[in-house]
């Protein structure tokens, strides 16, 4: 199977990539760089160097695939492009930009998706989608038939999860695979626990919001890797799988395991106080996200092999200087 993957450089686009080189596969990886096309040819991954804003890029190099599988997001206001970049800065009042540059990055998302489904559309194919869990509903155990609520803190993105479906009318199979708030493992610089990490130490201690027992789901980058592969391989069209080894670690437990690596006091904030210090994350730092991914066992027979979280916290690299 000839499979692009989008984000291919990224913490779990890269890990998709060897996944799929592992099983026989023939990978095409779209980058942004130079430099990340350079690392990846070296392992003998052919690239496509240009960015998600990129329709008809996306739309031809679609047309010669059986499969996409989109990992690509704009997570930092530098990878957007010039034209969003301007719309976010002087689109109106300084105090709405975080708001904006949302809108920019789902909005160019939309646009990918719809632009991968056409160009797989002239072979039939089938394309599958990173989503964050956070995107359902709060405080409920999420199960893989529930679709993204709106009106969570990740709700942005269930627009990405609605044009996707809407592909299925072009012939070819859409699913998405939702990832937790942890993505962990080795090369981790740029995910949720090492921003958590660099709070506390630039804070000089670890907090967590009210009594913390809001869960936090996570999987390592291996184990997602793997659940993409198959869903690419067997996932049927309208299918929404979840890369969940955990399905919810109380959010104090996370801070705790932070203060007593960091050697930084641990203490329970007041939710008006969060913002002051989780910043932008504060609202995901107070969100309660357990997942279920039973059905995605039994549907893939999927089965996650690497270390817990606790496990990758105690033995990983997170806490080197």
């Amino acid at each position: 199977m000839k499979v692009l993957v989008t984000g291919a450089n990224g913490f779990v686009g890269s890990a998709i990539v060897r996944e799929l080189q592992q099983r026989g596969h023939e990978t095409v990886g779209l980058v942004r760089s130079k430099e990340a096309a350079e690392r990846l040819e070296k392992d003998g991954v052919r690239t496509i160097r240009g960015s998600i804003e990129s329709e008809e890029l996306l739309r031809n190099a679609a047309k010669e695939m059986d499969a996409v599988i989109h990992t690509a997001f704009f997570h930092k206001f530098s990878q957007a492009g010039f034209a969003a970049k301007t719309r976010i800065l002087l689109g109106g009042s300084p105090s709405n930009i975080p708001t904006r540059f949302m809108g920019e990055a789902v909005g160019a998302e939309c646009r990918a998706i719809r632009a991968l489904g056409e160009g797989l559309s002239r072979n039939g194919g089938t394309i599958v989608i990173a989503i964050p869990t956070m995107t359902l509903k709060a405080g409920a155990v999420g199960k893989e038939n529930d679709a993204g609520e709106p009106g969570s803190v990740g709700g942005g993105r269930v627009a990405s999860e609605r044009t996707l479906f809407e592909l299925e009318r072009l012939g070819i199979s859409p699913s998405l695979v939702r990832l937790p708030p942890i993505v962990y493992g080795t090369g981790d610089r740029g995910g949720l626990l090492p921003s958590l990490i660099r709070i506390a130490r630039s804070k000089n201690e670890a907090a967590y919001v009210g009594d913390g027992m809001n869960r936090w789901a996570a999987v390592h980058r291996s184990d997602a890797a793997k659940l993409f592969a198959l869903a690419a391989e067997q996932g049927a069209a309208g299918s929404r799988f979840h890369a969940v080894a955990e399905n919810g670690m109380p959010f104090r437990q996370i801070a705790e395991s932070i203060g007593r690596h960091t050697g930084k006091p641990v203490r329970s904030l007041q939710p008006e106080k969060a913002g002051a210090y989780f910043g932008w994350l504060a609202s995901f730092a107070a969100a309660d996200n357990p997942v279920s991914s039973e059905q995605t066992r039994e549907r893939l027979g999927w089965k996650p092999e690497q270390r817990s979280l606790s496990e990758e916290m105690e033995q990983g690299d997170y806490f080197k200087a």
